[in-house]
Order: C-alpha cells, then structure tokens, then sequence
C-alpha cells in the first residue's frame, strides 16, 4: 500500500497517526461479527493441524520491517520516503495481525462444527459421498480436475485443505478491503478475488461463519454484468418429450428455466426469460454411432448453454415439434441466487458428460443438492438418471409449483385437423375436403404456433391439455412374473425391463403410440418330464433386449415424421429349416420402415390423434447362432398390425408378421436353405393401476417343422 504526500510533513504524519488509528477500528467490528458465533454448534468439519492461537499478542507479525515512532517522523522532515516507508510497514503489520485473527477465529470454527465435512461445502467442491456410480470416481475425490476450480494444490482430494485456502484468501481480501476504505483509496477491480471467482463458496461460508454481508462486497463487473443480464428471480424445470426421430433425444430433455421480475408477472413474456441447458459437447463430425458410443462413456466433455429462453423453446415446439411441460421450482428467492452463483462457478468446467448418469437431468438435481442438502435427490438415482423420473422424484419432494402446459406446433394442427375431421363427419364429404386436410396438416400453409410470429412471446393456449404429462406416467423399471404354456410344456416367465415403455403398457403420461424399450430380459423355468424324448432344459435365457423401439408417425395425422422400427437383442427363436427343430438363442438386429394411420375420435378439445393405430413395415432381421442351420439367417418380410384402446384400462394389440428367411444353400435332403415362417401375435393388458397390470400374450408360428407352435401367458406386471 502506499500512501501519496501532498502536503508538508508534519501534517502528513498526522494524518497517518488518525489513519492507523482507524485501521484496527474497522477490523475490530468484523472480528466481532465472528467471534459471537464462535461458539454455535453445527454439523461437520475441516481442519486437524493446530489452529492458530487467538491470543493476537502472541502471534508473530509476518512483516519484519522495522517501526517508528511518531517523533521519529517529527524529527525527519527531509526523509520523504523514510516516512512512506515506515507509513507501508507500519499498516503491513497491522493488516497481517488483523488477518491472523479473523483466521484464528474461522479456524476454531471450523473445527469445531467440521465444517470441511460438510455436505454443503464437499457438494460446492464436486465431493459426492452418497452417490453410487459405476464409472464415476472414487467418492474421496472430488469429481472436477480442473486445478482452476480449487485453490489449494491438494483441493481435489482434501476438502479441508480447500475450506483453508479458501479462508486465507478470504481473510486477506477482507482485510485488505478494510483498509483501502480507511484510507479512501479506491482498489482496481479483480474479477479473480475469490469474492468474484467463488460467489457461492464465500455465500455459504458468509452464512456459517457469521461474516457481515457488509464486508463482502467486492468490484467483480464480470460477475455483476452476468447478473444484471439474468436477473435471476425464479427457476423452473422445462421437460420436452420423448423424441424417437432423433435417437439422442429417445429418453425426453430438461432444462431450466431463469425467470426475471418481468417474466414472473407475465409468464408468457419469454423474452425477458433465459434456459440454461446441460448438454453434451460433441463432435458433430462424428458418425452416429461414434457419437452416441462416445456419449455413453464419457469421451465428450459437457457444456453450460445459457442462450435467451425463445430460442430454446422453439427448438423444442417448432423445430422437432414435442410438447413441453414447465414446473415452477419451488425454491426461496435466496436460493435461487445461491444457485446461479454455483453455475458463475462452474460453467466453464470441463466435466465428463455421460448419457444416462450424468447429463442434462442430473445436472438440475445436483444444483438443487446444494442448497437443499437434506433432501440427496441425485443419490435417489444413483445408476442411471432419466428426466421424466427426475421430474417425478422433484414432484414427490414437493419441490413442483405451478404447471405450465404448451402445446408444440404439431399438436396445435392436429387439434385443427379433429375439428375439420368432425365437420366432415356431421356434414359429409364434399370434394374440397382432402385439400382442406392436407393443407391444415402443412407446417408450410398452415404455421399456427404457440409462439409469437417474432418468436418472442407466447399465445394463450387455446386446447386443453394432452395426456402426456410425466408426472401421471407409469414407474420407469417393471418386473413381470408369467405362467404359460407352449406346446406341451408348462412354464413360468421372470423378467426386469430398465425401461421405458411398449404400446400395451398403460398410456397416460407418454407420447400417443410410444414405444421404446431397453435393458430388458427374461429368464423361463420349465416345468420338464424326464421321460419325454428331446426334453428342453429345465432353465433357459428366453431374451435379452438391449433396445427395441417403434416410432409411429400416422400419416394421416398432423404429427410429421416417418414410421419406421429398430431393435438389437438375443432371443430364442423356432428354426423352421429343420425336421422337428427347436428353439435356439441366437443374436438378433432388425430394421422396420413403413406406414400408420391413426383412428377413432380423439379426445375432445385437445390436439391429441385417434386412440386406434394400424401399421406396416417392410421388415429386415439378420440373425446369428450355433444353434441354427448354417448359424445364421437373413429374413425379410412384412409386419401388419393394429392397436386398440378399448377403454382406459383396456388396450389390445395384434401383430402378423411374415418373414422369409435365408440360410444359404444345403445339400442334405432334408434341410431346407430358405422359407416362409408366419407369426401371429395377440396381446391384451388390464390396468391395475399405474403400477400394476395383467397381461395376456399369445403367438403362433405357422410352420411345421417346429416342435411346439403355439405359446400362451398370463402375467402379472408391477412397474417400480
């Protein structure tokens, strides 16, 4: 510090005697805001090396500059720099006591109530001692490398030398400020003083060490500009459906929503709203596959999008055409706060995006944990973290507030298309009506929209809600126990499916005609007779599923797209090239592409399609096992069927596929090389409820070289 001379010495001196004197003055009332609170309990802790002693007489200055006396500036009117030399050292010394004592005081602290055990702090640092993760790391190191983010060499792996480091700079910085206003010096401005660097760290630690607010304003015009560009008031939770179209968008999408004073009086004023968006930071040259794969295991970094609120939302109503549900969070306005200065802290992290463990769901909990950290939401979904789950788990944790419902484009012309479909039906057909139709289903003649025409505001909803709000859905897992038999031969069927959901399961909650399934699989125990010849095992895998999924997109509705079907799993199939062949498990990929239509009288007043579907594809399924001729097979084929929502609690579905397979050529007699091999399929669910239903299956394979064709269940599935 240095102090100008304007004047003539004497009256300079005695401007620094008041100096000093108010120095220990402006320290002395920032001590005592601590050392009050000194003694109040709380829960953890930091520190097991020897704190400082309080006793300030006993600590050693950490300037050895000599001192003088007031006389000693008196009696030297000629040494200028003499006295600024004495002026700096002199208010070093004082600045580094005062410093020692704030720091002897928040270290007693600290450990007393352990605060570098804390679950706030250790969560502000990416500590994580309560969640389980596979390819996470150990739960003692903090999940961030970046040395930027700590500072403290040894801050990834010791919380409590990072609560230290943390408190040395804060002490220093405070003190320091005291003394600037003593001495009516205006400080540069440092937007990498640990008050603008880590906001939230020095809130949370402002608020258990009893610091006055007073004292921790600082000049960070980075900080404040990002702030006033916000102005962060309210968060909400915007979840946009499932999108099977684009594969990376299956599992549905989160994000958040700031809302200013302007958007909370008027929530359609979405201009004067921001979305903050967790994603992940790919590669866009890379393939599909490459991409995905590199998702799932974390090669990609994430990325913070803070982007205006209406490009975000049009993303998700116009460009894919998936309706959105908005929950307001229920959160104080001082935690509101608490977060946004967590993301300034963390935003420009360059952390490991994984696709179902840590991604755009996730990242909302985990804010959420650090300022709520009794309620360990993300430990709740340890192994895998879905956003329609997250949107249930934030429900049952009463952390939802008002729900907004906003229809995307598609659904807004589709409600279009339900009236004009019920004119025609009251007054007719007329010639003019199928242009009429094509012409409402048109996003190009027909850009009616839940936005503005500028895009920056949104328009009263004009349709009732749709069915799909994720909080009324079914539980993600199912596990399912069956008794059926095939052929002659009884059995019993266990299986677990991770998700999601089929076109039988119960609807409400889901996209119209969902279907999406993973991690699926199940086990048939057989109930067998030793004295039968060629008995089956006792024990068998019947599948395992690692994705099958249907998208239908009816042609004849406003919903744009292609319908089309993929799925990659092992299955045990009847091989028809054989006399009296059996089932074998043989490894299965398959790709459907074809039409649907949708029919029947959708619900009234809403944008929803006719409840009944119809379909076919132009199927192609390769396969490979041991157990089959040749141990491969190629079919290709047709797959007809229809679902109906008899009421519901009722849906059926029936299925008739017709596939022709291909071994290659044979030479023995009795094997043959290529076949047709028939299927039909009936499925019937009750619902119990929502978390539980009866299921019945049949099928029946219409060839005679196979040892039993037909095969009937009944189960009972619970969803958890």
């Amino acid at each position: 510090m240095s102090i100008k001379l304007t004047s003539i010495p004497i009256d300079c001196t005695l401007m620094t005697i008041g100096l000093r004197a108010r120095l220990p003055l402006a320290v002395a009332g920032l001590l005592l805001s601590a050392q009050t609170q000194a003694f109040l309990p709380t829960p953890l802790s930091v520190l097991e090396s020897d704190a400082l002693s309080p006793d300030a007489s006993s600590i050693a200055p950490t300037s050895t500059a000599p001192t003088y006396s007031n006389s000693d500036a008196l009696s030297e009117p000629d040494n200028i720099s003499s006295a600024e030399s004495n002026i700096q050292n002199s208010t070093l010394s004082e600045s580094s006591l005062a410093t020692e004592q704030l720091l002897s005081t928040w270290r007693q602290q600290v450990k007393a109530d352990k605060l570098a055990q804390h679950t706030t702090w250790r969560r502000l640092l990416y500590f994580y001692d309560d969640k389980n993760s596979v390819l996470g790391k150990k739960k003692t190191e903090s999940l961030v490398d970046d040395p930027s983010f700590f500072l403290s060499k040894n801050g990834q792996q010791d919380s409590g030398e990072e609560l230290d480091a943390m408190l040395v700079a804060l002490a220093q910085e405070l003190v320091s400020s005291s003394a600037t206003e003593n001495n009516q010096t205006k400080t540069d401005t440092n937007n990498n003083s640990v008050l603008c660097r880590f906001p939230a760290r020095v809130a949370w630690l402002a608020g258990v060490l009893a610091i006055d607010a007073a004292s921790l304003l600082a000049d960070c015009p980075e900080l404040d500009d990002w702030m006033s560009t916000l102005t962060p008031e309210q968060l909400s939770i915007m979840f946009a459906q499932e999108y099977l179209d684009n594969p990376l968008s299956a599992f549905a999408h989160t994000l958040l929503r700031i809302d200013s004073k302007a958007s909370i009086a008027d929530p359609n004023q979405i201009d004067k709203a921001y979305g903050l968006n967790y994603t992940v930071d790919g590669d866009p040259n890379d393939s599909f596959p490459v991409y995905a794969t590199k998702s799932m295991i974390g090669s990609y970094n994430s990325a913070i999008e803070i982007d205006p609120y209406p490009e975000m939302l049009a993303k998700y109503l116009q460009d894919d055409e998936r309706d959105t549900w908005t929950y307001q969070l229920s959160l104080t306005p001082a935690e509101v706060q608490q977060i946004m200065h967590h993301v300034w802290e963390t935003k420009a992290l360059k952390m490991p995006y994984y696709f179902t463990t840590d991604n755009c769901a996730s990242e909302i909990l985990r804010l959420i944990d650090v300022v709520r950290p009794q309620q360990n939401l993300l430990s709740q979904l340890s192994y895998a973290v879905v956003p329609s789950d997250v949107i249930q788990l934030l429900n049952d944790e009463q952390l939802l507030a008002n729900t907004t419902y906003t229809p995307a484009d598609n659904t807004l012309r589709q409600a279009q298309l339900n009236d004009k479909k019920q004119q025609r039906a009251q007054l007719g057909y007329h010639n003019s009506a199928k242009q009429t139709v094509n012409e409402i289903k048109s996003a190009q003649l027909n850009p009616v929209s839940s936005m503005s025409a500028d895009g920056q505001t949104l328009l009263k909803r004009q349709i009732d809600v749709s069915d799909n709000n994720p909080i009324d859905r079914h539980p993600l897992q199912l596990g399912t126990i069956g008794i059926g038999q095939r052929g002659d031969d009884d059995y019993m069927d266990i299986g677990f499916r991770a998700g999601f959901h089929d076109t039988l399961d119960y609807a409400s909650g889901y996209p119209q005609f969902f279907n999406l399934e993973g991690l699926a699989a199940t086990l048939r125990l057989y109930d067998t007779d030793d004295n039968k010849s060629n008995q089956l095992d006792s024990v068998v895998l019947q599948n395992v599923t690692l994705i099958r999924g249907r998208s239908f997109n009816p042609v004849n509705a406003a919903k744009k797209g292609n319908t089309w079907g993929a799925s990659i799993e092992a299955t045990r199939v009847n091989d028809g090239s054989q006399e009296a062949g059996t089932d074998h498990l043989v490894g299965s990929v398959g790709y459907e592409k074809g039409w649907s239509w949708a029919f029947g009288t959708p619900a009234a007043g809403t944008g929803e399609m006719p409840p009944q579907l119809c379909y076919t594809f132009l199927a192609g399924t390769g396969q490979v096992g041991r157990g089959i001729n040749k141990g491969f097979r190629l079919g290709a084929g047709i797959n007809a069927g229809c679902r109906y929502q008899i009421n519901n609690q009722l849906r059926a579905q029936a299925e008739l596929q017709l596939p022709y397979w291909y071994h290659g050529n044979s030479d023995e007699t009795n094997v043959r090389g290529h076949y047709w091999q028939p299927i039909s399929s009936l499925g019937l669910q009750y619902d119990i409820d929502k978390k539980q239903a009866l299921r019945i299956n049949a099928n029946y394979e219409w060839q005679d070289r196979i040892d039993a064709n037909d095969d009937i269940q009944l189960s009972y599935r619970r969803y958890f």
